[in-house]
């Protein structure tokens, strides 16, 4: 995979539609969204982490035993995604680091 990008796609099992952010040269998922009831409010969501990723300030890092992780916060203070869990707070900072360099110009495709 050669550029980042928003995969968008709808569960079979509860009928939300969800997106995850994959980082630019490996390919891995480095956010995820909560489930959405309409395509439109997952769309609104994707355009909010393009808007707030690269602040700091909407970034929350969490620690539970050797599990960490973060949530990217729109300005209101929700939740617009979350990070996979890292075993350093070094990895979750390259985690969030990825985030700010790839969500605001990473493409969206339905899959």
């Amino acid at each position: 995979m050669e550029l980042p990008r928003y995969e968008k796609f709808r569960s079979s099992k509860n009928n939300e539609y969800y997106f995850r952010l994959r980082s630019k040269g490996n390919g891995e998922i480095i956010l995820a969204s909560e489930g959405y009831s309409t395509s439109q409010a997952r769309d609104n969501g994707i355009n909010s982490v393009r808007i707030n990723s690269p602040f700091e300030e909407q970034y929350e890092r969490k620690q539970n035993n050797d599990s960490y992780t973060f949530v990217l916060k729109a300005k209101n203070g929700e939740p617009i995604g979350r990070s996979e869990s890292y075993t350093s707070s070094q990895a979750r900072e390259n985690g969030i680091d990825a985030v700010k360099r790839d969500a605001p110009g990473a493409i969206a495709v339905e899959v």
